[in-house]
C-alpha cells in the first residue's frame, strides 16, 4: 500500500468524465487499497479516484454511524445511483480536493448504488443519511462534478486553534 497525492483544484482530472473499469486484476486491488490508505491518511470518508489523478470509476467510502461503532468500508466500481428516495435534506460538505471551504448541499436522503467489488462481482449497497450523502458525493467525481457546483452556498470555515505546544 502506498499513499498518492490528492489532487485539487484546478487539476483537468476533476472536470472530467471517468472511465468505466473493464479489468478487475491486480493492479485494481492495489488501487484500491491505496486510496483507502490515503483517504484514512488526510482523513477523509471518501475518495474518487479522479482525486488522486486516476480518471476511473472507483470510489472508497469509509464511514461509522456513530463513534461507538466500527466503521463499515465500501469499495465500489464502476458505481451507479439506481434509485433516489423522494425527500432530499441539506448538510454541510467539504472535500479533499477543494481544501478551506465547506459548502451546503442538497442530496436524496436515501439512494440505492449497483457496482462491482474489486474482484468484478455485483454488489447493490443502500444507504440513507450521511452514508447516501458520501455516495452521492464521491460518485459525483466520476461526473466531474463537485460539491461547490451543487451548493447553495459557499464559505470559508474558520480556522481551528493550533494547539498549544508543550513548553
Amino acid at each position: 500500500m502506498a499513499l498518492r497525492k490528492i489532487v485539487t483544484i484546478p487539476e483537468e482530472v476533476l472536470r472530467k468524465k471517468a472511465h468505466k473499469v473493464t479489468n478487475f486484476d491486480k493492479d485494481l486491488a492495489t488501487l484500491v487499497d491505496d486510496m483507502f490508505e490515503t483517504m484514512r491518511q488526510a482523513p477523509g470518508v471518501g475518495l474518487a479516484a479522479p482525486q488522486i489523478a486516476i480518471s476511473q470509476k472507483v470510489i472508497v467510502v469509509e464511514y461509522a454511524e456513530d463513534e461507538e461503532k466500527k466503521p463499515k468500508s465500501f469499495a465500489v466500481i464502476n458505481p451507479e445511483i439506481i434509485k433516489t428516495s423522494a425527500d432530499t435534506e441539506f448538510g454541510i460538505e467539504g472535500c479533499l480536493s477543494i481544501p478551506n471551504l465547506v459548502g451546503e448541499v442538497e442530496r436524496f436522503s436515501s439512494v440505492v448504488v449497483k457496482g462491482f467489488n474489486q474482484s468484478g462481482k455485483p454488489i447493490k449497497i443502500k444507504a440513507s443519511g450521511w452514508l447516501a450523502r458520501i455516495f452521492q458525493h464521491e460518485i459525483d467525481h466520476l461526473d466531474g462534478i463537485l460539491f461547490t457546483d451543487r451548493a447553495t452556498r459557499v464559505w470559508q470555515p474558520p480556522q481551528e486553534e493550533p494547539a498549544e505546544l508543550p513548553e
